[in-house]
């Protein structure tokens, strides 16, 4: 028990994010990047994170302007709607939807033979106005936003991509950051999840000018 440092417990995420840096060391992080990889780190404790987030060129300032005018954001789980923070996306009045568990989505997926995730971004892809997709679970969700993009349907802000698994994972991501004029912010390979997709979140939401 002598090894226990006792932190306060308003203060354990600023240790963490202290505990981070130290970790880090010297290693320079580019600035704007910077808030977004370490709240990854902080959520999964993982720095492989430090090389499997990628970043097209123009993704966090895209991102924070259509945040700052208020941005629809389309999860693809009701964890990572969860783990969005209200207040903060209130403070710039960002909407946060989440189709995936509507009935009728249920309903014309069945019908279909489509899967209630591919039935979500075609919702996600009427919506008026800039929007921020973070999809965390559902490859089969970025295939889809991948083909309604090609056919010049839809043009999301940003599209976060970070999956996580085994099926068509890695695939999914890699259509992604093959598409031409849209940015995301996707993490390679097999790792990811809706925590991370919604720490993404609150990270651009955090460092808004």
């Amino acid at each position: 028990m002598n090894n226990i440092e006792y932190v306060e417990p308003h203060n354990i995420e600023k240790r963490s994010f202290e505990l981070i840096q130290e970790e880090l060391g010297n290693l320079k992080l580019d600035t704007e990047k910077e808030p977004i990889i370490k709240r990854v780190i902080h959520t999964s404790a993982d720095f492989d994170y430090l090389n499997n987030l990628c970043f097209s060129e123009n993704a966090v300032s895209r991102a924070k302007e259509a945040l700052k005018i208020g941005a629809t954001i389309v999860t693809d789980t009701n964890m990572a709607y969860a783990g969005i923070n209200k207040k903060a996306a209130e403070k710039f009045g960002v909407t946060i939807k989440f189709f995936m568990a509507d009935e009728d989505v249920a309903k014309e997926a069945q019908m279909r033979g489509e899967t209630r995730a591919t039935v979500s971004m075609e919702r996600a892809a009427k919506n008026k106005g800039p929007v921020i997709m973070a999809i965390g679970n559902a490859p089969t969700a970025l295939i889809k936003l991948y083909e309604i993009i090609k056919e010049g349907k839809f043009k999301p802000e940003l599209i976060i991509g970070v999956p996580v698994g085994f099926v068509n994972v890695v695939e999914a991501k890699e259509l992604i950051m093959s598409l031409d004029n849209v940015e995301y912010i996707v993490a390679k390979g097999r790792k990811g999840g809706s925590n991370i997709a919604a720490a993404i979140c609150n990270a651009l939401l955090y460092n808004i000018d």
